[in-house]
C-alpha cells in the first residue's frame, strides 16, 4: 500500500487512510458489481468513520475520560438501589443541554466515578465538549494556572465546557482559595453549563466540605437547583473483589471458618 500509484494524489487530499480499505472495498465492489459512485461512497465512509474514530481518541485524552468505564461496563446488578431509567435517561443527554446538574453520592468503591465517567463518554459521543478532573486536581490546574499567568484562559474552559465532571468532592479539605475558586465554577456554570459532582460523603455534609458556611450554602443553592440526584449503597467493588480474591477454592461451597 505505500507504493500505491493513488498514494500522493490521497495525501494531496489528506485522504490517505482510504489506502487501509482501497483493496478490499474494490474487490467488494467487483464482487457486489458497485456503481463508480457506490465504491466511492463506500471509501468516504471509510474516509469519516476513520477521521470521526481519530477525534474521538483526541477529545477522550483532552477530557481525561477513560473510554474503558463506559454503561455497557457497569454492574447495575451490584447496585440494585440505582434508578437505572433514570441513569439511561441522563445518557440521553437532554441535562447537558439544558444546563443541568446530576450528584452522585455514596461510599467509596461503589462505583459513583465509573458512572459520571460514564455519562461523560455518552456526552463525547454527542460531539459535547466535556472535561473531568478529581476536585483536588482541578483545584490545583486552577491554582497553578493563576500562578504561570494563564488562569483567565483555564478558568474560561471550566466555564464554558459543555459538561464540567468533578469527582471527588469532599475527599480532601478544600483550602479558603479552593473553596472561592470552586464557588465561582459553581456559579458561572449556573443554569448555563451542567455539572456532575461525585462525593463520598452525605449530602448533608457537602457544606462542611467547603469550609466556608456562606459559600457553602450559596454553592449548593446553586447545585442542587435544576438537579438529577443519585445515592449509591453497598459495598466497595474493590473489597468485594478482594475478598473474592482471598476466598480459598476448597472453601467456594463450604461455610467459612470462623476466624480464631
Amino acid at each position: 500500500m505505500m507504493t500505491h500509484p493513488l498514494l500522493p494524489k490521497l495525501r494531496a487530499l489528506r485522504l490517505s487512510g482510504m489506502l487501509q480499505t482501497l483493496e478490499t472495498r474494490a474487490r467488494q465492489a467487483v464482487q457486489g458489481n458497485l456503481a463508480p459512485t457506490e465504491f466511492l461512497a463506500i471509501l468516504l465512509d471509510d474516509e469519516l468513520e476513520r477521521r470521526a474514530g481519530r477525534r474521538m481518541t483526541l477529545h477522550l485524552a483532552d477530557a481525561h475520560v477513560d473510554p474503558t468505564k463506559t454503561l455497557a461496563q457497569f454492574d447495575f446488578a451490584a447496585a440494585p438501589q440505582i434508578n437505572r431509567s433514570l441513569v439511561l435517561d441522563l445518557a440521553a443527554g437532554g441535562f447537558v443541554t439544558r444546563g443541568e446538574n446530576v450528584l452522585l453520592c455514596g461510599p467509596t468503591g461503589t462505583g459513583k466515578s465509573h458512572l459520571a465517567n460514564a455519562l461523560a463518554y455518552e456526552a463525547l459521543k454527542r460531539g459535547q465538549s466535556v472535561l473531568l478532573r478529581s476536585a483536588h486536581r482541578l483545584l490545583a490546574d486552577v491554582h497553578a494556572a493563576r500562578a504561570d499567568g494563564t488562569g483567565a484562559r483555564r478558568f474560561a474552559r471550566l466555564c464554558s465546557v459543555d459538561l464540567l465532571v468533578i469527582d471527588d468532592f469532599g475527599l480532601r479539605p478544600l483550602s479558603a482559595q479552593g473553596a472561592e475558586d470552586l464557588y465561582e465554577i459553581i456559579r458561572e456554570r449556573y443554569e448555563r453549563k451542567a455539572l456532575i459532582v461525585t462525593s463520598n460523603r452525605a449530602f448533608t455534609e457537602w457544606a462542611d466540605a467547603f469550609g466556608d458556611s456562606l459559600l457553602a450554602s450559596a454553592a449548593l443553592d446553586r447545585l442542587t437547583h435544576h438537579c438529577h440526584t443519585l445515592t449509591i449503597r453497598g459495598q466497595s467493588y474493590r473489597q468485594r473483589s478482594r475478598r473474592k480474591e482471598d476466598t480459598p477454592i476448597a472453601d467456594d461451597f463450604e461455610t467459612p471458618m470462623k476466624p480464631d
